[in-house]
Parts: C-alpha cells; structure tokens; sequence
C-alpha cells in the first residue's frame, strides 16, 4: 500500500458561538473565537490517498485529478467565504475544524473512490487551523 498527499489552501472566517446558551457562557468557552464580527484563519488541508500503485501507470492516482476534486468541491466551497453563513453543508453545524473535516471528508471520499482510473481510496484529511492547531480524520464517527 503506498499513500500520496495533496496539500491545498484556503482562508475563512468563522465564529464559535452556540446560540442555547448567553453571551457570557459563548465568551466563557470559545473566548475571542467567540467574537460577533468573526474571526479568519489561513487554512491548510492535506489529503491522504491509499493505494496499490497502477502497474502501467506508475501511480496509486493522479495528483492533478486529486487536486482538481479537492479544488472543485471543497475549496472553491470554503475559500474566503464565512462557515456560518456561506457554506450549506454546514449551516446546521458549529463550523469548528472537527466539523469542518468530517464534512470534507463526506465529499471527498466517495469522488477518490469513484475514479475510474484508479483504485485509491482515501485514508485520512489533516486539517490546520493554525500553525500549531490542526486535526486528523480517518472517516470514523
């Protein structure tokens, strides 16, 4: 099994802010991240491929299909956008990095495993909020 890694960007605001409990309380958990006006971050995602390596083409999948999946439809989704209001997949949802990767993730994997030309398979998705907070997923709820 060998794996492959596609590193892709975005910026975005966001707000945590539950709203069934009082400013107070959304201060006291979230602190700043619970601002009114948002705050942003420059994001960074990595997404991890597995599999056998195409015995003519030398690859487990092509990295310029893997880009233009992850391009399509979740970046273009994301980039510059506010999480709370802008993007439908998670309106219902607290727009944290944990939400954020098992709604990526969702989108993601059903496209790598739906190429026609290979038979990788996504293993997992990293994603940086920040230089030193980032989380991983390996598509387990």
């Amino acid at each position: 099994m060998v794996y492959i890694c596609r590193k892709e960007h975005f910026s975005a605001a966001h707000k945590l802010y539950n709203p069934n409990w009082s400013e107070q309380k959304n201060k006291d958990i979230f602190g700043p991240c619970a601002n009114a006006n948002w705050h942003g971050h420059n994001f960074t995602l990595i997404v991890k491929v597995k599999g056998k390596i195409h015995p003519d083409k030398g690859w487990v999948m092509d990295l310029k299909y893997l880009s233009k999946i992850i391009k399509t439809h979740v970046i273009e989704a994301v980039d510059h956008k506010n999480l709370n209001l802008d993007v439908p997949f998670l309106l219902d949802k607290m727009p944290s990095c944990e939400h954020l990767v098992i709604e990526f993730w969702k989108i993601l994997a059903p496209l790598i495993a739906a190429d026609p030309d290979s038979e990788a398979q996504l293993h997992s998705l990293v994603l940086y909020e920040t230089e030193n907070n980032f989380v991983e997923y390996y598509g387990e709820e």
